[in-house]
């Protein structure tokens, strides 16, 4: 994430803020700019260009300060968004805004990135969109299926997460983590599968042909194979070669959002990723140190580790394979 500052006083912002609350200027997130711009009391900003944009129909429903092109309409984010709670589920609806929030997150990396997302209303047998699902009345499987993401809102509450990461042996479990994960299984979609990278993957990560369900089985009935350290991220991307590379896209997230982090707020000095030509290089030389101070840090406060994880050479592979899906720039 990078760093913010009001367009009108200068004060520091974070990504969610709709007001500044050094000026009280309200605020809108442009997505074309990439910044935080002042809006007039109406919600109104006027760009370069001379176009005018209104801050999202949703503010008050999911807190997006993201700027729309019609007055009343919501902004590219949201349109993403194909399934939400129904008014009367208060419960799914407080839980929403968290969500929608890591949502907004994940979608502004993957713009930094320069990954192209193109939504279902506008490709429908190849574009993206989330059902954020509320699990009050029904259980709710996380997931992707052809461009649908489906998000269990009750990941939302830290009392039921926290339950289903020590449920499952898990080091880490955040509702972003979901996102970059549930988006990772869509990359490989399009970028990978059908494509001449698919024989690399399968090199790397296995034949992700090998049936699903039976992976699913072999995986909790007998857990991980015990050198799995060696080879893999996590205990869960032994599962299958789809969860494998999913696992490994979003420690890709992982890594470069908290270098663009740590540069943007100066506990780092080098120039970001771009100034590696391997992605392996940054991750050895910049953000194991950087994560080993920062595990550090977080020790000092009797907090867990930031980074609960140790990357071996074959990983350092993976993560040099989906680094090269990003688009030349």
């Amino acid at each position: 994430m990078k760093s913010f500052r009001c367009r009108v006083c200068a004060a520091p912002l974070h990504f969610e803020n709709s007001v500044c609350v050094s000026c009280g200027t309200p605020l809108g997130f442009s997505r074309g700019e990439a910044e935080i711009v002042p809006v007039d009391q109406s919600g109104r900003y006027v760009d370069s260009a001379g176009l005018v944009w209104h801050v999202c129909r949703n503010l008050d429903l999911s807190g997006c300060t993201w700027l729309a092109a019609l007055e009343g309409g919501q902004c590219t984010a949201c349109d993403l968004t194909r399934v939400r709670p129904n008014d009367a589920d208060l419960e799914g609806l407080s839980q929403y805004p968290v969500a929608e929030r890591a949502k907004r997150w994940l979608l502004f990396e993957l713009d930094r990135l320069g990954f192209e997302i193109v939504g279902k209303a506008d490709d429908p047998e190849r574009g993206l969109c989330f059902d954020l699902l509320s699990s009050v009345a029904e259980d709710v499987v996380i997931g992707h299926d052809e461009g649908v993401i489906t998000i269990d809102l009750a990941e939302s509450d830290d009392t039921y997460r926290v339950k289903m990461q020590k449920q499952l042996g898990e080091p880490y479990r955040t509702m972003l983590g979901h996102f970059r994960h549930e988006v990772g299984h869509y990359i490989e979609w399009v970028l990978v599968e059908g494509t001449d990278r698919i024989t690399r993957a399968r090199e790397l990560f296995g034949d992700e042909t090998a049936d699903y369900q039976a992976e699913i089985d072999r995986h909790y009935s007998e857990g991980p194979p015990k050198d799995w350290p060696e080879r893999y991220i996590s205990t869960y991307a032994t599962m299958h070669p789809y969860e494998d590379f999913a696992e490994t896209w979003a420690h890709y997230l992982h890594i470069t959002d908290t270098l663009e982090t740590a540069t943007a707020y100066g506990l780092i000095t080098v120039a970001g990723v771009d100034a590696f030509s391997l992605f392996r290089d940054v991750v050895s030389g910049v953000w194991m140190p950087l994560a080993t101070s920062l595990n550090t840090i977080n020790r000092s406060m009797g907090k867990d580790d930031l980074y609960p994880f140790v990357i071996p050479g074959p990983v350092l592979d993976k993560l040099e394979f989906v680094a090269s899906l990003r688009p030349a720039r």
